[in-house]
């Protein structure tokens, strides 16, 4: 039953963006008025994201600074073994900044009318993006503890997680942005679709 309604969004997704497209790129429908409603209905949906997010960094804040007496009243509970923030972590925050200037770097070529320079900024963000996701799938694997493991096992991977989830749905509207890139469906106009894929990012 979780598969066929996975199966039905999926195909809801897939019809409706693909009319969204249509109406703009071939029909040319979107106005002003309807780009700015798609960006309010985008900034709107990046804002209960982020009271997402938001949610579980209380859980991780709270649990931290007064840790139960289940967990032996201290942070982190006996018995984790915590990842080092220095390794794996540092250098997936480095790979993501980098990757927000790359897709700043595409913003840019859009905007100056540079098809293909545009293009090879998307490349270097989704290559960026799945390297990104290819280490955080190794530090999944190579972790201490799992999400059973307390609080601590919990709220890491639920966020981690998330996150991860995030990056690989930013990951393909970008690769979505740049094959219309490449057909030249974008342009300093009318590219309200990566906005919202910029903005996401």
């Amino acid at each position: 039953l979780l598969s066929l309604g996975l199966l039905f969004i999926l195909y809801t997704m897939f019809v409706w963006w693909r009319d969204v497209l249509r109406e703009s790129t071939l029909e040319g429908h979107h106005t002003k008025v309807v780009q700015l409603g798609l960006r309010y209905g985008f900034i709107l949906f990046i804002v209960s994201e982020v009271m997402f997010f938001f949610a579980f960094f209380w859980a991780f804040s709270h649990s931290s600074l007064a840790p139960a007496v289940e967990i032996g009243g201290i942070w982190p509970p006996k018995g984790i073994w915590v990842l080092d923030p220095w390794e794996i972590p540092f250098l997936n925050t480095l790979i993501l900044l980098s990757s927000g200037a790359a897709v700043t770097w595409a913003h840019h070529a859009i905007l100056a009318g540079k098809q293909k320079r545009a293009v090879y900024a998307l490349v270097a963000t989704v290559l960026l993006a799945l390297v990104f996701t290819g280490f955080q799938g190794m530090e999944y694997y190579q972790a201490p503890f799992t999400i059973s493991d307390s609080i601590y096992g919990s709220t890491f991977f639920l966020a981690t997680g998330f996150h991860g989830f995030h990056v690989i749905m930013g990951t393909l509207f970008l690769i979505i942005c740049g094959i219309r890139q490449y057909f030249g469906h974008l342009t300093k106009e009318h590219h309200v679709g990566f906005e919202a894929a910029a903005w996401y990012w």
